[in-house]
């Protein structure tokens, strides 16, 4: 049954904008709308809101399920700080995580990533001396490729026939960056195998290993954590908390358990939303933060999709890789468990990146290519208000989608003896992996819950599970087609896909498709 967020609204029928989705990029656009004066209506399918910023709860205990860090909030004059500021009326707080954010181990060696730029150069110094000029100029590159993404991503929100003017302009020396492999730029720099593992450490944070990602989206990742991690107080939910109350000011509503069937469109012009119940709303612009595969395979009517040829598009891109999760909850307090707000980047020691996710996904048996370990209740100072005596621990890695398709089409919660087998087995893989690095946590355990790629495609509708939506691959940033303007009328697209992966990219691809849908440049407002 749809249900608005908070309370009972007033729905209406016609609006003047309708999103679809609550994710990051779609809550941004509705909140920066909303500021314009539109009466904005979100869609979410899910039973909260919030898209991968939302937690789920079990007796005693919350889990954040897809925000493990951010980058750049404790900056006052950073971008996204102040975008944050923007879309929640400053009312989100943030703690910072400390020195050290994330630890590289690899094999029996760890290594620190501090924040500051000064200390991660001289804390890598310390564990590769002989590599001083090579861990310098790395820096360089990753400052002189985040200088050129402004343009790039600015000419996404450009008009077309100014786009075919200046944007290529725009778009050319980010693709000196984009066009290149992670792998390729370090192995110019450093034959240093050992150091190229570490300074790749957080590709997990972008899904794709250093031959086959690009160095833009590497740089993007690298440059965001430079100033260290941030978590949200009270956890990630009250990022659509304190979005929420600016849509209702503006006469909007977030409505959840809401699940769009189909776009109404006619004469390709996108007109409002049929809802799986049957009921319709219409409005001026509609907006899919769906995702692009999701969106034009499920929500936009055959004709159109051939007429523009649509799932061409599909072929110039792939999809990111799917996952695991195992959410642990513990009995004790963070101190009595010794759990740090640093995160944790586990990975074998006899092969590159690669190697080790390529012999996994061709044999899930093979060691686990990385395994990413967080300790969301001890970054959260508010945490023991809400949950004293208790922690949580979350782990990743990566599971293909082909592992557990077998069970496609099954029920959430009741996919059978076989598959709850299968979960079991793997949460223990997991779990020992935990217990390598702190094994004073085995008799500290007091629940644990696996999802799988079949998980995230029940929640999010990503059809493979993708945790990421697209590859972050150099083809992908020569995509012309991901930005906010469809060949539709009054349709447009937001969330990762037109910009990358991460909240931050998110919170700007609303930031692009607010400024085309409203015309204003948003940006110039924020700041």
């Amino acid at each position: 049954m749809i249900q608005s967020y908070k309370q009972k609204p007033v729905l209406q029928k016609q609006y003047d904008t309708i999103i679809i989705g609550s994710g990051m990029g779609a809550l941004t656009s509705a909140v920066l709308l909303a500021k314009e004066g539109q009466k904005v209506l979100v869609l979410e399918r899910h039973y909260t809101a919030g898209g991968f910023t939302h937690v789920f709860k079990r007796t005693g205990y919350e889990w954040d399920v897809g925000i493990h860090y951010i980058g750049e909030v404790q900056r006052p004059n950073s971008i996204i700080k102040k975008l944050f500021d923007y879309v929640t009326d400053s009312q989100l707080k943030w703690a910072d995580m400390g020195e050290v954010y994330d630890r590289i181990i690899i094999g029996e060696k760890s290594y620190d990533l501090v924040k500051g730029v000064k200390n991660f150069k001289e804390k890598l110094v310390e564990y590769f001396p002989e590599e001083e000029k090579a861990i310098e100029a790395y820096i360089n590159l990753v400052f002189a490729a985040n200088k050129t993404s402004k343009n790039f991503y600015m000419d996404k929100a450009l008009p077309s026939h100014m786009s075919k003017i200046s944007g290529r302009w725009m778009r050319k020396p980010f693709y000196k960056y984009s066009d290149r492999t992670t792998y390729e730029v370090l192995n110019s720099l450093t034959q240093n195998e050992e150091l190229i593992k570490v300074l790749t450490g957080q590709y997990g944070d972008y899904g794709i290993p250093p031959k086959k990602s690009s160095f833009a989206m590497h740089a993007s990742v690298a440059r965001h954590y430079f100033s260290g991690g941030s978590f949200p107080v009270g956890g990630s939910s009250q990022i659509a908390k304190t979005m929420d109350p600016i849509i209702e000011a503006a006469g909007g509503t977030i409505l959840i358990s809401a699940e769009v069937s189909q776009v109404i469109i006619d004469n390709n012009r996108a007109r409002g939303v049929k809802m799986k119940d049957g009921q319709e709303f219409y409005a001026d612009n509609i907006i899919s933060g769906a995702g692009i595969m999701t969106t034009y395979n499920k929500l936009i009517p055959a004709e159109y999709v051939t007429r523009h040829k649509l799932t061409e598009q599909f072929q110039k891109v792939d999809r990111s890789v799917s996952y695991a999760c195992l959410y642990i909850g513990l009995k004790g307090s963070t101190e009595e468990l010794q759990l740090s707000e640093t995160n944790l980047w586990i990975y074998p020691d006899d092969a590159d990146h690669d190697t080790c996710v390529d012999r996994y996904l061709d044999n899930i048996n093979e060691p686990l290519p990385v395994v990413y370990i967080s300790f969301p209740s001890a970054k959260d100072p508010d945490w023991p208000n809400r949950y004293p005596g208790h922690s949580t621990i979350e782990i990743i890695t990566m599971l293909p989608y082909e592992t557990v398709a077998r069970w496609e089409g099954s029920r959430w919660m009741k996919r059978g003896d076989e598959y709850d087998a299968f979960k079991e087995k793997f949460s223990h893989r997991l779990l020992n992996v935990l217990f390598q690095q702190m094994p004073h946590l085995q008799s500290k355990v007091d629940c644990y819950e696996l999802s799988t790629p079949l998980t995230t495609q029940h929640f999010v509708n990503y059809e493979k599970g993708e945790m990421y939506g697209l590859d972050h691959s150099p083809k992908r940033f020569r995509q012309k087609f991901l930005q906010p303007r469809t060949p539709i009328n009054n349709f447009y697209l937001t969330g990762q896909d037109i910009v990358t992966v991460g909240v931050g990219a998110a919170l700007f691809s609303g930031v692009l498709t607010a400024s085309v849908v409203s015309g204003k440049n948003v940006l110039k407002k924020v700041f």
